[in-house]
């Protein structure tokens, strides 16, 4: 994303935001009672404190940040607070860098502009993305890609690691989103105003790309969301691959859909009744 295209975009959130009403960072609670409160009655208008997220709004002449929660995660504690860890690190790595500007200004103010989306809610499963970036000078900002899924009934992440636990598992995996990662990239050449040779040279480098990033490692699969049919099971996951991972910045984010049928035979068994079953 160009700086225009980043600016404008954390100046929408910003004002989305604002015209939300949401609590700004760093703001106060409502004051304390005194200590002989406890046996009065509250006011009627006067609504108790709101724990969980909040969004975040900040302006400062050398940085702004905007940062949104689907008000729906405070439902489940153990999700945000996995969420509101992920945005504190990014906050701190921009606050870290504004810092190390010592007493200069930025030639542009940096930004940390980040989204969480709700994409599924079930009973079973609940998915958020996080999207935005992290601008800290250069051409453009640093892509925030990030995905999080929460099973409610065992309050805890549903993560790679934990989903598929075998080697063959992840070569499965690995060799399927490489092909769909491949024939995307020869579908985009083919787009494109090249010659064929110049076709052929682009989809010979995209391929060592996509075989780095798509590796037969949990590592290279961290990032995942489920799709669900109209029975509430999984009946694909959509891995997700950041910018550079599995091509140049400007191929943005790429994902492929692995359907349960490929999955279910690697599935660790506590969690193969999530899946629709073949």
């Amino acid at each position: 994303m160009n700086r225009v295209g980043q600016g404008t975009g954390v100046a929408m959130l910003l004002l989305a935001l604002a015209g939300c009403g949401k609590q700004q960072a760093g703001a106060p609670d409502a004051a304390p009672a005194a200590p002989d409160a406890a046996a009065a009655p509250a006011p009627a208008d006067e609504a108790p404190a709101t724990a969980g997220l909040h969004d975040v709004i900040e302006n400062d002449p050398r940085y702004v940040v905007g940062i949104s929660y689907p008000p729906a995660v405070n439902k489940y504690p153990g999700l945000a607070q996995e969420l509101g860890a992920y945005a504190d690190q990014a906050r701190a790595e921009l606050l870290k860098a504004v810092d190390e500007l010592g007493n200069d200004q930025p030639r542009a103010p940096y930004e940390l502009s980040l989204a969480f989306d709700l994409l599924v809610e079930t009973p079973q499963v609940v998915a958020v993305a996080a999207e935005g970036s992290s601008y800290t000078g250069g051409a453009h900002g640093q892509p925030l890609v990030a995905r999080f899924v929460w099973l409610p009934r065992q309050e805890r992440m549903l993560t790679a690691q934990a989903l598929v636990d075998s080697p063959a598992g992840w070569k499965a995996i690995s060799d399927y989103t490489g092909d769909k990662l491949l024939e995307q990239a020869m579908v985009r050449a083919q787009g494109e105003d090249m010659t064929p040779e110049e076709q052929q040279a682009q989809v010979r480098n995209l391929s060592k790309m996509i075989d780095e990033g798509t590796a037969p490692d949990a590592a290279n699969f961290a990032q995942f969301q489920p799709v669900m049919d109209a029975a509430g099971h999984v009946a694909a996951l959509r891995f997700v691959f950041p910018p550079y991972q599995v091509g140049p910045y400007s191929d943005g984010t790429r994902t492929v859909d692995v359907p349960a049928a490929v999955l279910l035979p690697h599935v660790a068994a506590d969690y193969r009744e999530l899946f629709a079953q073949p």
